[in-house]
């Protein structure tokens, strides 16, 4: 567990999310993690909890490809076609991953898992749908923590392709 340095939130934080504030700074994005009262495991209670549309949460969802983690990022408010993806990238079937995974490569939970703060780079999708949105909001590395980024940081900062993903 890592000690929050900053005003907003003085005790401890979960390793996860120190580790997606940690990268956020090193990417020089500002640091917007947000640690909810409730837990938000879903894209519906994440826009509930913010008050913003669920097609600006954006899931982070990791699948299998080739013995390979594939995070996808995508609106809360779509469902990924894999099949589609996989026409798209030229590839093998894209399958989703298990829990243990998926917490292997991030270090974090499903439903909770953040774009950045993972222990190894991932290859990494963008809905580009995303992009119609000022504001994103993303996991932060637990079922509690989100963050606020906008698209063009977002894909900065992962190094994402973007791609239609339904």
């Amino acid at each position: 567990m890592h000690r929050a340095t900053d005003d907003r939130r003085r005790d401890i934080l979960p390793d996860p999310v120190a580790n997606v504030r940690r990268a956020l700074t090193e990417a020089g994005v500002r640091d917007t993690v947000t640690v909810l009262p409730g837990k938000v495991p879903t894209a519906a209670a994440a826009a509930a909890a913010l008050g913003c549309d669920v097609a600006a949460i954006t899931n982070s969802l990791v699948f299998e490809l080739d013995g390979a983690p594939l995070l996808i990022l995508a609106s809360g408010a779509a469902r990924v076609d894999t099949r589609y993806v996989s026409e798209q990238l030229g590839s093998g079937r894209i399958r989703r991953a298990s829990p243990a995974f998926v917490l292997e490569h991030t270090g974090q939970e499903v439903g909770g898992v953040a774009p950045v703060g993972h222990p190894e780079k991932i290859r990494t999708l963008l809905d580009s749908s995303l992009e119609e949105h000022g504001t994103l909001w993303a996991g932060a590395g637990d079922h509690h923590s989100m963050f606020s980024i906008t698209y063009g940081e977002l894909q900065r900062i992962t190094g994402a392709h973007a791609l239609q993903v339904r």
